[in-house]
């Protein structure tokens, strides 16, 4: 097991004494330490950055337990294991990182993690370089200031000091926002690529629920602070669950939903984008 939630519930302080908001309530939650990419959505409040803030420690629970690869978070700051152990098994891609850059150099900044948890400097530059290489970060740029390059190059650079390090689980929490969609799409592609090679787990928060459609092995829906689904993407836009949470059903499913009710056909949900559906639809006709 990669992380483990028992009975987990988070309290945030409001300006009235003794009085809180609730973000999490009593959460059980288990996420596989390999092979799972999986999407938390949810309405805006409903505790998914939250949820996705205790998965390596950032917040400590109110009351609980989160194992984090067999490092017991608890509400008691002083009992708690090094944090550290904790992020270098869990990368968090947060939003907009590219506003954590700071290195004078790109190369120097996706070193950077990678020193920071022990790597010595051959060892940091040698995976830095890799990685450069597999987001088709130009050998070039990685002498340049981060701050001299596009907003998709930065987005690109803040992720790769990342996966430099080797995490084996990435949190990404809206990894595409602020992207023009061409950008969104080679950066959700590099991540599914990587999920598919390595075997790692992927944890995402999106409110596109095209590229959760697309992407995700498993959706988590969160709703008042609690977990009121999780299972298979199939099953959640096949019910109502997915419309009572207020989510929007993804472009794909409402072409194939339009397609049975005007052509006749008898197509279920197991197409993720539109050209998969559109190659579905031309072998029905071969």
């Amino acid at each position: 097991m990669g992380i483990s939630f028992k009975e987990v519930s988070h309290l945030y302080p409001t300006n009235k004494r003794k009085v809180y908001t609730v973000a999490l309530d009593k959460i059980n939650l288990n996420i596989n330490a390999t092979g799972e990419f999986v999407a938390l959505v949810g309405k805006t409040g409903s505790g998914k950055s939250t949820l996705m803030e205790h998965m390596n420690a950032l917040l400590l629970p109110t009351s609980g337990t989160v194992n984090i690869f067999e490092n017991i978070i608890t509400p008691h700051k002083n009992k708690n294991p090094k944090l550290k152990n904790v992020r270098k098994k869990v990368g968090f891609v947060f939003q907009f990182p590219e506003y954590q850059l700071f290195e004078e150099t790109v190369l120097k900044d996706i070193m950077f993690a990678s020193k920071n948890f022990g790597y010595s400097n051959e060892e940091a530059q040698q995976h830095a370089e890799q990685t450069a290489r597999l987001l088709k970060i130009d050998d070039k740029l990685l002498k340049r200031s981060p701050f001299t390059l596009s907003g998709g190059q930065m987005r690109k650079v803040a992720i790769a000091g990342i996966l430099a390090y080797n995490p084996d689980i990435i949190l990404l929490d809206e990894p595409t926002r602020g992207l023009d969609p061409k950008s969104a799409e080679e950066i959700m592609e590099l991540f599914h690529e990587i999920h598919q090679s390595t075997n790692k787990t992927f944890i995402l928060i999106s409110h596109d629920m095209n590229l959760v459609y697309k992407y995700a092995n498993r959706v988590v829906v969160l709703n008042q602070s609690k977990i009121v689904f999780d299972g298979d993407k199939k099953e959640l836009f096949s019910s109502t669950i997915y419309e009572e949470n207020h989510l929007t059903k993804p472009d794909v499913l409402h072409m194939i939903d339009y397609l049975n009710e005007t052509m006749g056909y008898k197509l279920n949900y197991d197409s993720y984008d539109e050209v998969e559906l559109l190659e579905k639809v031309v072998k029905l006709h071969e």
